[in-house]
């Protein structure tokens, strides 16, 4: 009878065990795009200000993407738990202000926040709840304080055009040194402007990472950074 007991513990902990590690590989980091409303705003689709009324001058929260090393991703992950706006309901004013819908027409968010975590927070919810998911790309923002970072190296969002290279070193220094992502889009003028960053986290989304792979940034060695 101990015997069985003991083989059948063995078991269950090698299961666990399992289970554990292959939540770990679902995938091998997060991606936190942080985009600025300026520039998606600055472009021949123009934008729509949600119904909360215009965001703060301010980098806005795109998503939090789980992602492999090779730079492929899951998406639209299988888990039977639909978006459900009542479990980030103490969230939602934080959410309206960091993490806007500038498509058009003018929404509430929640449409945006829904394909979020449809498509990407699906993928990471054996690790991270709904609640925390939201949450955790909350906190990271904050963490980053990405304008702040800029402003501080003489980078402001003024119409004016910046060094590439000193962007980067602003933002990668503002986060322990970690290499990020920059991608840039074109303005009704043709001039690219900064438009995302890409910054990487463990997948936990606790701690900034370098990131193992990069988007394509699509940028001049200057790029204007428009107002908004």
């Amino acid at each position: 009878m101990k015997s069985q007991f003991s083989f059948l513990l063995s078991a269950f902990l090698l299961t666990l065990f399992a289970a554990l590690s292959s939540a770990e590989e679902d995938y091998d980091f997060f991606y936190l795009v942080l985009q600025w409303p300026g520039s998606y705003c600055d472009t021949k689709r123009s934008c729509c200000y949600p119904k909360s009324g215009k965001p703060d001058e301010d980098f806005g929260i795109h998503g939090l993407w789980p992602n492999y090393n090779d730079g492929s991703y899951p998406s639209n992950c299988e888990t039977g738990t639909p978006f459900d706006p009542s479990v980030i309901a103490n969230l939602t004013s934080d959410m309206q202000m960091n993490w806007p819908s500038l498509a058009c027409p003018s929404s509430d968010g929640l449409q945006f926040w829904e394909h979020e975590w449809e498509k990407h927070g699906t993928c990471s919810e054996s690790i991270l709840t709904q609640y925390q998911y939201f949450q955790t790309a909350l906190n990271l923002k904050q963490q980053a304080n990405l304008l702040l970072l800029l402003q501080d190296a003489g980078i402001s969002p003024d119409g004016g055009f910046y060094s590439l290279k000193a962007i980067r070193e602003a933002i990668e220094g503002g986060i322990g040194g970690h290499v990020a992502g920059i991608e840039c889009n074109v303005d009704e003028g043709g001039n690219h402007q900064l438009y995302q960053i890409y910054l990487c986290t463990d997948t936990y989304g606790t701690d900034f990472i370098d990131c193992p792979t990069l988007p394509k940034a699509r940028c001049g060695n200057r790029v204007e950074f428009p107002v908004f």
